[in-house]
């Protein structure tokens, strides 16, 4: 089974797929320090067999990547890639990123597919690429899928959450799979069932897991927060803390054993803010929060007892968002923020703290990603039988097709 990856990042897309048994045989990143945690892991450590490409993804000549790989028309599995979602993103206030330049970039991977012709290509994004401000970028995006003969299971895009696939993160994304029109997809079951729920045999992961295990007094005191704050009765509350799991200790020696270094200020805000506590429980008050209240997760701490919040390019630093360690007086470190986004320990990012929390926060979650490819890839891989033509985008009542 063999794949392309796009926009590839530091390669969370690539290392599900490298988990699932397909083989990505170009990685298309312009990042440099994103290409080289790619090249250091997926290429060096585990010795996959792609080719890196750190270049410019609009100046890239398609024809001589297919003629190196020795790719026909028609011959590649899977496409993947997540473009740049900075112009979609909900945070964007107001119409801002609408004419992000940014956005065009989910039309540049059409050239990809229009020529390589793929079986399958898979698109990841956020949420806000749904949105009516970006109805001309994925109304042409639809139109291109129609045109080409590729066809959207369930005929539109899907939300999932990380949290819903045993990542232990609350973390919303759309995802966009299309299948070529002579791929029979009648025991296609997309999106793949949901393996993790609220409650039940098989709850979601919490937060816990990424974090070793605290001290006794620590756990007393989340159990009267847990009272307190989210008015669990007592046995609940014992019950939720009993049955909570927890990580192993990071080694020292671990280069993304790294967090933010805090002025004495910031330090002993951390310090007041309680378990479980906000931004208005630790008593930050800024001057532009008598205007606006603001974002009450930032300067917040992380809740054990249930998936994280989502995992931004801004984890390493707690002014943006619910970043502060559970119990210490501190924001966590990057290997919490990979923890959570499901990446192995041994998985070493390379740059500045800075450009390592940018590429554990763009990246797809290893855990949901091998789920999303073992799923196409067992479609791909079912007994030859005879193709059904599926039916075009075009053919679907047009309020069917409404995002």
């Amino acid at each position: 089974m063999k794949a392309i990856d796009l926009f590839a990042g530091a390669g969370g897309f690539s290392l599900a797929a490298f988990n699932a048994g397909i083989e990505v045989q170009a990685a298309i990143e312009l990042d440099t320090h994103a290409a080289e945690t790619y090249y250091t892991n997926l290429v060096k450590k585990y010795h996959a067999q792609t080719q890196v490409f750190s270049q410019d993804i609009n100046d890239f000549d398609i024809d001589a990547l297919m003629k190196f790989l020795g790719i026909g028309h028609g011959e590649l599995d899977i496409l993947l890639g997540g473009p740049p979602c900075q112009g979609f993103s909900v945070h964007r206030i107001n119409n801002a990123g609408k004419d992000d330049p940014r956005n065009g970039l989910l039309l540049r991977y059409f050239d990809f597919v229009e020529k390589l012709r793929p079986k399958a290509f898979l698109v990841e994004n956020v949420p806000g690429l749904l949105w009516p401000r970006h109805a001309e970028y994925l109304e042409t995006f639809m139109s291109l899928i129609a045109e080409h003969d590729y066809t959207l299971p369930g005929g539109r895009p899907v939300i999932l959450n990380a949290r819903d696939y045993g990542v232990p993160q609350n973390r919303k994304r759309a995802f966009i799979l299309a299948i070529r029109n002579d791929i029979c997809t009648e025991n296609l079951v997309w999106p793949p069932a949901a393996t993790c729920h609220k409650s039940g045999p098989n709850p979601w992961v919490t937060a816990s897991t990424v974090f070793e295990r605290p001290p006794e007094n620590v756990l007393d005191l989340f159990k009267k927060r847990l009272i307190e704050k989210c008015l669990f009765n007592p046995q609940t509350a014992e019950h939720c803390i009993l049955n909570l799991r927890w990580g192993n200790p990071i080694v020292k020696e671990d280069p993304c054993n790294i967090r933010m270094k805090h002025s004495p200020e910031m330090s002993a805000l951390f310090a007041n803010t309680p378990l479980l506590g906000d931004r208005q429980e630790s008593g930050r008050q800024l001057a532009c929060h008598t205007v606006h209240d603001g974002h009450k997760d930032v300067y917040g701490r992380i809740y054990p007892h249930i998936p994280s919040n989502t995992i931004t390019t801004g984890c390493y630093n707690p002014s943006k968002g619910r970043f502060v360690h559970p119990w210490l007086p501190h924001g966590i470190s990057l290997r919490h923020a990979a923890r959570l986004q499901t990446f192995p320990d041994d998985f070493i990012f390379k740059g500045g703290s800075i450009a390592i929390a940018r590429q554990i926060g763009n990246a797809v979650p290893v855990r949901l990603g091998e789920i999303l490819l073992q799923t196409i890839k067992a479609l791909l891989e079912e007994p030859s039988a005879p193709t059904t033509r599926r039916q075009n985008l075009d053919t679907i009542p047009r309020e069917e097709c409404q995002l």
